[in-house]
């Protein structure tokens, strides 16, 4: 079969639908089917179709079109101009990562209101003919999907197949130091003052360092409020794949904050389960499905710091956490499944 991946960013370009992108592609090559991704930048070692786009605040706009051809054309939103420009194409497969909700503040500034509510009437205008003319549409969990302001309205096109991690690549049962580990982004919406803030108070009593892995806007402003209030954290930047899975093994337990419809699913927390690290995750739709396997919700600061010190103090019930997850990584989250779910609907629209 004849399959065409857009999506508006690819690898090198730092992100989780990037990587899930790449990786279903790579996948869908290794089933012998034949597999092209169009995308404003990156590079793949396969068909890779470069479409030369202008980059409007996280969205590319596509300044060509290309004649593009395939069996089945598969476009991931949110950034919905690519997936806009084959809105016509036949069969059409949609996988809607998240709602498109504009921050408070955006790189360090706090735009105007009125500014970010007409951003978001203008992404949704442009994803509903879309997702109208689409032949099926997959969401990765079944509460975000249900929960969206978009998506309630297409329930009956809609297909949940999740993200997936390979879990092969992530060492099992390694001795855990004393820290705490996020990983993603260093922008605002992603919760992580909220972490600061608790870490502030969990090292009052335990000795915990925390440790942020990525890059973005606001590390800066970060890293200025965790020396203001005294926490010992390290900031390491954007490192390499494999530095990553080191941290992610031997984390005491990894947080995920963010309380933003942004994050809908949280590929980090598949990573950290296939280490059998346990995870902490905000009380959100889809990323709280995912989190319950191997870890802990939270809802509110003093509740993070709480179940921080919780795990911190109880090693038995942080292995059994980090087990279950690892379990659930294997059962649920394996690539093996997910692409018997995406040929699945391939099958069905062809």
């Amino acid at each position: 079969m004849k399959i065409l991946q857009v999506s508006p960013y690819f690898p090198p370009h730092l992100g989780g639908v990037e990587y899930h992108v790449k990786d279903l592609a790579d996948g869908l090559v290794n089933r012998g089917h034949q597999v092209s991704v169009a995308s404003s930048c990156g590079d793949w070692k396969k068909d890779f179709i470069r479409i030369p786009s202008v980059d409007l605040l996280y969205t590319p706009l596509p300044l060509s079109r290309p004649v593009l051809e395939a069996d089945v054309f598969h476009s991931h939103i949110p950034s919905p101009l690519f997936a806009f420009m084959l809105r016509k194409a036949s069969p059409h497969v949609v996988t809607y990562h998240n709602d498109v909700v504009i921050p408070r503040k955006l790189n360090g500034y706090n735009p105007p209101r009125w500014l970010g509510a007409s951003l978001e009437w203008l992404n949704k205008k442009l994803v509903q003919p879309v997702l109208d003319q689409a032949d099926i549409i997959i969401a990765t969990t079944r509460s975000y999907a249900e929960t969206s302001p978009v998506l309630k309205n297409y329930l009956d096109k809609t297909r949940i197949v999740p993200n997936a991690v390979d879990t092969s690549i992530y060492p099992r049962s390694r001795p855990k130091d004393n820290y705490v580990l996020y990983v993603g982004r260093m922008l605002n919406y992603k919760g992580i003052e909220s972490l600061i803030e608790s870490m502030s108070e969990v090292q009052k009593n335990a000795d915990l360092e925390l440790i942020l892995a990525g890059d973005g806007y606001d590390r800066s402003r970060l890293e200025k409020k965790a020396m203001h209030l005294g926490v010992n954290a390290k900031f390491t930047g954007r490192v390499k794949r494999n530095v990553l899975i080191d941290l992610l093994s031997r984390a005491e337990m990894l947080v995920l904050p963010s309380a933003s419809r942004l994050e809908a699913f949280g590929i980090a927390l598949l990573e950290a389960m296939a280490c059998e690290t346990p995870v902490l995750a905000f009380d959100s739709p889809g990323v709280n499905e995912v989190a319950l396997h191997g870890g802990r919700l939270f809802s509110s600061t003093a509740e993070l710091t709480e179940t921080i010190l919780e795990l911190h103090e109880n090693t038995p019930l942080r292995v059994a956490l980090g087990r279950r997850g690892r379990r659930a990584v294997a059962e649920k989250y394996s690539w093996s499944k997910v692409l018997d779910a995406v040929e699945s609907i391939y099958g069905e629209v062809t």
